[in-house]
Order: structure tokens, then sequence, then C-alpha cells
């Protein structure tokens, strides 16, 4: 292996998007949980198993890795859906918890985004 392909520490910045990425994505898993269970439960409180795959990434966010942010940029899109969809079609209380799984959602997709951009421009440049 050679020194250039050696990663190190990484940068000040891919520790900022993986942070966000991160913190995002445990907000989003909290706000599943406290909306099916607690907040505005739709049935039984079922719809909370929908926070479990959320669980899956975190490890590899944590540990940056390549392919769990690639993934997560892709599988975010079903929970900004479920919000855009819920967004119109609920009222009151689980209106404004589907925003907040949209926007919550938004900033993962970006904070991936940006991770994956910084990472690919590195390994460009290296």
């Amino acid at each position: 292996m050679s020194p250039a392909s050696e990663r190190t520490e990484p940068t000040a910045t891919e520790r900022l998007s993986r942070n966000v990425a991160l913190a995002a994505t445990v907000a989003l898993l909290l706000l599943c949980l406290a909306w099916e269970l607690w907040l505005a439960p739709t049935g039984r409180g079922t719809l909370a198993v929908k926070a479990l795959p959320l669980l899956l990434p975190l490890a590899g966010l944590w540990r940056y890795r390549m392919y769990t942010y690639r993934t997560l940029a892709l599988f975010i899109w079903l929970y900004v859906l479920e919000g855009l969809v819920r967004s119109t079609s609920e009222g009151g209380r689980g209106q404004w918890l589907a925003l907040a799984e949209v926007l919550l959602g938004g900033i993962v997709f970006v904070a991936c985004t940006v991770q994956i951009r910084q990472r690919l421009a590195a390994a460009k440049a290296a």
C-alpha cells in the first residue's frame, strides 16, 4: 500500500458532514419512534417499526464507511416520500411531524452527499 492511498485522519469538513449525517439520522430515528408511539400514533403504534432500518447505518456513519453514505443517501428518500405523503394527508400535529421528517431526511441526504463528494475529490487528488 502506498502512503498516498492510506487513510489517516478525516478532515474537519469530513468530520462535520459525518456529524451532521449522524445527528440527523438519530434525530429522524427518535422522531419516528416518538411520532408513532406517543405524539400522534397511527393505529396501535405498529408503524414505529419504520424506525428500525435507521439503526443499521449508524455504525457505518460513525466509521466513515463510504458504502454506508452511498446507501443511506438513496435509502433516506423513502422517509422523505413518506413525510411528503403524510404532510398532505394528515392534519394537525401529524402534519407538522411529517414536515419535520421531510426536513431531517433532506439534511441526511445533503450531509451524505457532501461526505461522498469530499471523499471522492480527495481520492482523485491523491
